[in-house]
């Protein structure tokens, strides 16, 4: 996470059925995310309301925060009934929660650099957290410990996570760590801590021009996997506020509904629907889930982020009937040219005519039809789409969006009718999305 104070202030941590427009609307269900998928959310003790909150898109909660002081003893619970009312409510819906320890504090490290020195500070940490944990009937500790330097730090650092570690996993509890998204300063959290914890939850935000774009945060990613974490255990940290001027995703939704899909307003840059669903896809394929800072920040209903990633994931994104033509402009067909499977035909619109051509299934985030996948043959603005052997890759991964868009995951563009024309064999492609009609797409059984 970013910080307790800096949190508290300035920094911090879904075709529908027959024919409806292709949208996303999330059921009452518990979360149905991939097997291994994490959807972390964290909980301050100074906002939100446990009681509102959508438990079903989550698997796992951190509430924030309890402080270390430097003899190893904490510091009171801020809010415990909060803390309790969660515990309650969690478990009640399947969710598991964990005391994350620490934050920014301003910055200020002093009493986790203490403890951490002496081998009684570390015992007399361990032993109180282990209680806390057992008091308010916990599933695990989030170590917030922002940020241990390279050399002793780290070793002590080390030290102190193998204890804990061993101390909670054998009663079953769980330890996870929150860990800056690149540089010197990840140095200080040691390789062998990877096969200590849990997983990590990755800060990938504070960070990046624009803020948490889309590429430095996937980056984020890829520098903790190449030092060693595994996949499984790098679960990507997403803000659910703006940077330079941190303004909650939440408040930029209320000064203008239309910020929900874009990722700059005024000056500031944050991450919208569009962005969090191709972060979601990217980790579903490539990391352990999706962490955000934080739960009291994000909206309600369909511009949620929180829904995005669920819907994204698969436990909201209702799928298309089996054997389903997708409409378009002019009520054409998405066509496959002549019927062909082979590599590279073109995929067009044309006159509906209820052939194999089609007929289009979704599976996860593909379409497919005649045994293959749609494909984007790019990701510029007219690059075209075709049938092609289904890769996995992001160029084949398509997010329905409430306005009936099918955006692409690898480029961020959508499916758009060339042109603006709905004549036969006018070719697909992708090009910035517009919401226009050429490129809103309906699923017809």
């Amino acid at each position: 996470m970013r910080s307790f104070r800096s949190r508290l202030g300035a920094a911090g941590l879904a075709l529908a059925a027959a024919a409806a427009t292709l949208s996303v609307m999330a059921p009452a269900a518990q979360a149905a995310y991939p097997a291994g998928f994490k959807s972390v959310g964290y909980m301050p003790s100074w906002s939100g309301n446990v009681s509102t909150l959508p438990y079903n898109k989550l698997t796992h909660i951190n509430y924030s925060f309890v402080l270390p002081n430097s003899n190893g003893t904490l510091q009171g619970v801020p809010d415990p009934g909060k803390l309790q009312q969660l515990v309650s409510l969690s478990h009640q819906n399947g969710v598991k929660v964990s005391i994350a320890v620490g934050g920014w504090n301003n910055g200020n490290d002093d009493n986790f650099e203490i403890l951490a020195a002496s081998a009684n500070g570390r015992t007399t940490f361990v032993n109180a957290l282990i209680n806390l944990v057992s008091q308010y009937n916990l599933d695990g500790v989030d170590m917030d410990w922002e940020y241990p330097d390279p050399g002793v730090e780290g070793d002590n650092y080390t030290l102190l996570m193998r204890q804990l570690g061993d101390q909670l996993h054998s009663r079953g509890k769980l330890l996870t760590a929150a860990v800056v998204s690149e540089g010197g300063t990840a140095n200080g959290v040691q390789p062998a801590v990877f096969g200590i914890v849990d997983w990590l939850n990755i800060m990938a935000y504070d960070g990046g021009s624009p803020h948490a774009n889309y590429d430095w945060s996937i980056a984020s990613v890829n520098f903790w996997k190449n030092r060693g974490l595994p996949a499984a255990k790098a679960v990507l940290g997403v803000p659910f506020y703006s940077r330079p001027t941190y303004i909650s995703y939440r408040d930029l939704v209320a000064q203008d509904p239309a910020n929900a899909n874009r990722d700059s307003y005024n000056g500031n840059s944050y991450n919208g629907l569009p962005t969090i669903r191709r972060k979601t896809q990217w980790a579903m394929a490539n990391a352990g889930g999706i962490m955000n800072w934080e739960l009291s920040q994000d909206t309600t209903g369909s511009t949620s982020l929180l829904n995005a990633i669920w819907e994204t994931a698969g436990g909201g994104n209702p799928q298309p009937p089996t054997g389903g033509t997708i409409t378009g402009f002019g009520g054409k067909c998405v066509d496959v040219a002549g019927a062909n499977a082979t590599n590279g035909t073109a995929v067009q619109l044309y006159t509906c005519n209820g052939t194999n051509a089609q007929q289009w299934t979704r599976n996860g985030s593909t379409l497919r039809a005649l045994g293959k996948c749609l494909d984007a043959s790019g990701t510029a603005n007219g690059a075209v789409t075709r049938l092609w052997d289904c890769t996995g890759g992001g160029n084949q991964q398509w997010t329905a969006e409430a306005n009936g868009q099918l955006r692409n995951t690898a480029s961020g563009r959508c499916l758009d009718a060339t042109g603006n024309s709905s004549a036969d064999g006018t070719r697909l492609q992708l090009w910035d999305c517009a919401g226009t009609a050429n490129q809103r797409w309906t699923i017809n059984a």
